[in-house]
């Protein structure tokens, strides 16, 4: 995805900790009291606003569509991030999975984890697997309706436990930013936890094909019925 400028509100019924919102560091977009809801998670220097118009192309105005921000700034200055994967040993990803974790609790108070997706891409495709699938820390998957992964990959020492709900992967054949094999690994590891995984590749680099859109819309209303 192309990344727009950072902590620039879309001026489409979104904007930063406006009154109401389901979380201060978040954009939101829909109707907030909502029977279902897409959460998103960006990638590595990218910003809460990077995906929302992906999530416009995938759910209908009756959706709640919710864009976290990283809780850390990247060190290139733009963006953010939700570890620093230029340090050995990632030592932020720790807390930055347990804070994910409370705030897609905080949010299950308004519509509940059953009838709600999450999807990230790259690091937060990682992010969105290991909190959704449970932890090296020992927690246990969210009960969401859907996950979908795009370009993401394991974190060491993940060892997911069987999702709740189906789990849909997209990694580009040629990407030189994540490797491809990471697509396999996963779908690997979550079918021997016993989880429902759909792995769906194409012919491009680092990013998310339009031609995908289909199938990844296919999983969100599947994972909703």
């Amino acid at each position: 995805m192309t990344t727009p400028p950072i902590d620039q509100p879309d001026p489409r019924a979104s904007s930063w900790d406006a009154p109401g919102a389901v979380d201060p560091e978040s954009l939101q977009s829909g109707p907030e009291q909502a029977e279902r809801r897409l959460v998103l998670l960006h990638g590595w220097g990218a910003d809460a606003d990077d995906l929302l118009d992906l999530g416009r192309e995938l759910v209908d105005g009756s959706v709640n569509l919710v864009a976290l921000r990283a809780p850390w700034p990247h060190p290139g200055g733009v963006g953010r991030q939700w570890y620093d994967l230029q340090r050995p040993n990632w030592p932020e990803l720790p807390e930055s999975r347990a804070r994910l974790r409370e705030r897609l609790q905080e949010l299950g108070r308004s519509v509940p984890l059953e009838a709600t997706a999450l999807l990230g891409f790259s690091q937060g495709g990682a992010m969105a697997l290991d909190v959704g699938c449970g932890d090296p820390a020992g927690a246990e998957g969210l009960p969401l309706a859907c996950l979908i992964a795009c370009s993401g990959y394991p974190h060491p020492g993940w060892t997911p436990r069987c999702p709740a709900g189906a789990v849909l992967i997209t990694h580009g054949q040629q990407d030189p930013v994540v490797p491809f094999a990471a697509s396999e690994a996963l779908e690997q590891m979550l079918r021997a936890a016993g989880g429902t995984v759909q792995r769906l590749t194409f012919a491009g680099g680092h990013g998310i094909d339009p031609g995908l859109f289909p199938a990844m819309r296919a999983a969100l209303e599947a994972g909703w019925s």
